[in-house]
């Protein structure tokens, strides 16, 4: 990704303020021969030097109707060679190789798993061979782990010390179950991964002035969370809530051990900029699926 450039376009990306810090993610584009390609990068992560990363936006791909243009799903109903071509898209942007990708078969659990160059392709060009699996870790470079999203929450893991990594999708139910602790958890049993070692990042989802909940998801983050439930939840009355999923998940993360200047939080909310990030609640479920990927360089060995 070496000749990405901030990226300039007419669609305005809206920001939140979240207690004092300055943004997150930053808005990159490069330059395909199929035009321009725009994503989400984190500078956090770009500073260890040791991975290649991303969060695609929904621009820049070649599907059309409600998923224009770059969906990452193969069960909406999108066309299945515009997606294979969206991926050889975020390969390039990647500098990766397209039968590299690994995917997720995610289902919200907080079931995470190790991957390794036998799994290479599984989920694009061949049979995952597992199922509900909503994080994936590895120590292998060139592999590229892929996470699917319309709101819900990515976290990414970068092990500086022992050159692993770990991305796992965490929506309501993950948060509750902590998906970031059994993630660093799984890191731990695998690659020896202390908290300390690694860099986080939170990723583009749904913020809290958009994410209403129920009474009964509400009260389980009251259990979980007894000690921030009034940092997390709003009350608006008639048993609605709004959640804030970014500070759950900072929550959680901190209280795993990942100390603060290591951990980025995003402030692009995927449900804000329906024109830029496929949301499934600004679209009441008619939308494409954006993606985060994460693969160590070849370099790290």
């Amino acid at each position: 990704m070496n000749e990405d450039r901030r990226y300039k376009s007419s669609v305005k990306m809206i920001r939140k303020k979240i207690r004092g810090r300055e943004s997150a993610p930053v808005l990159k584009s490069v330059s395909l021969d199929t035009g321009e390609f725009p994503f989400l990068s984190y500078p956090l992560l770009e500073q260890t030097d040791m991975v290649k990363h991303c969060f695609t936006t929904r621009q820049g791909g070649a599907s059309q109707g409600i998923f224009a243009s770059l969906n990452l799903s193969f069960t909406r109903g999108d066309e299945r060679e515009a997606v294979e071509e969206n991926f050889r898209r975020v390969s390039q942007v990647l500098g990766t190789r397209y039968e590299d990708f690994v995917f997720t078969d995610q289902t919200h659990t907080t079931n995470v798993r190790r991957v390794g160059r036998e799994d290479a392709g599984k989920g694009l060009i061949r049979e995952r061979g597992y199922s509900d699996v909503d994080g994936l870790i590895t120590d292998e470079p060139g592999l590229v782990l892929s996470t699917f999203y319309a709101d819900c929450v990515p976290l990414y893991f970068v092990d500086t010390k022992n050159r692993a990594i770990g991305l796992s999708h965490s929506g309501w139910r993950g948060t509750a179950g902590r998906m970031g602790r059994v993630t660093l958890e799984a890191m731990r049993r695998e690659f020896g991964t202390r908290p300390e070692d690694v860099v986080c990042a939170i990723g583009p989802s749904i913020c809290q002035d958009c994410y209403e909940i129920s009474q009964d998801v509400a009260e389980e983050f009251m259990r979980e969370f007894s000690e921030h439930s009034q940092e997390i939840l709003v009350e608006k009355g008639g048993g609605k809530y709004q959640l804030d999923l970014w500070h759950a998940n900072e929550i959680v993360l901190l209280e795993a051990g990942i100390r603060k200047e290591h951990l980025s939080v995003t402030d692009v909310c995927t449900c804000c900029n329906p024109q830029l990030l496929f949301s499934h609640r600004a679209s009441q479920g008619r939308r494409g699926n954006l993606g985060a990927f994460l693969s160590l360089k070849l370099s790290s060995y």
